[in-house]
């Protein structure tokens, strides 16, 4: 586990969830809009939670963030997203039983994490061949999200050292 640079804030209360007891509850306001966009694509979007699960676990593999690797949404896991599926979401997914949708959301998610400025013609056409523009607005945004916030809890050192596979309530919009 990294140095920690950042302590834990002080808890707010049994009910709130890892988020609100995350660094970020340093910054009231951040944490609020962090909560609401997030909440937003998950629980207003046009992607499916399954496919969102799967490129969020991509980012967790790529990036390596420990707790994201060990959570899982349960909205995701009720639409069918099962660890047997989840097991196949790393190197050698391409011959793996994912569905080609969800292989084209792993080929895009790599290119997005590593270049995204070398986005294959070939990717392109296969993205949008499974998506919509406002799903694959909804995927990049989504990406880019899970990427920054993995690496707020792995450079502020607030990874576990270890966790169990936790399903955890899919995030929604604050009131």
């Amino acid at each position: 586990m990294a140095q920690r640079i950042a302590p834990p804030p002080a808890a707010p209360g049994s009910g709130a969830d890892a988020v609100q007891r995350s660094v970020l509850a340093h910054q009231p306001e951040l944490l609020r809009a962090f909560l609401c966009a997030y909440g937003t694509l998950w629980s207003h979007g046009v992607v499916d939670a399954p496919a969102k699960e799967v490129a969020r676990l991509r980012n967790a593999r790529i990036t390596d963030c420990r707790y994201c690797q060990r959570v899982r949404f349960a909205a995701a896991r009720e639409q069918g997203l099962d660890e047997a599926q989840v097991e196949q979401i790393d190197d050698g997914f391409e011959t793996s039983a994912l569905s080609e949708r969800h292989k084209a959301i792993i080929r895009y998610a790599d290119v997005f994490l590593s270049d995204p400025s070398r986005l294959a013609p070939a990717l392109r056409a296969e993205m949008l061949r499974h998506f919509t523009a406002a799903e694959i607005v909804e995927l990049t945004a989504g990406l880019a999200l899970f990427m920054g916030f993995s690496k707020i809890a792995i450079a502020l050192g607030q990874e576990p050292a270890a966790m169990p596979t936790t399903v955890l309530p899919t995030p929604v919009r604050p009131d």
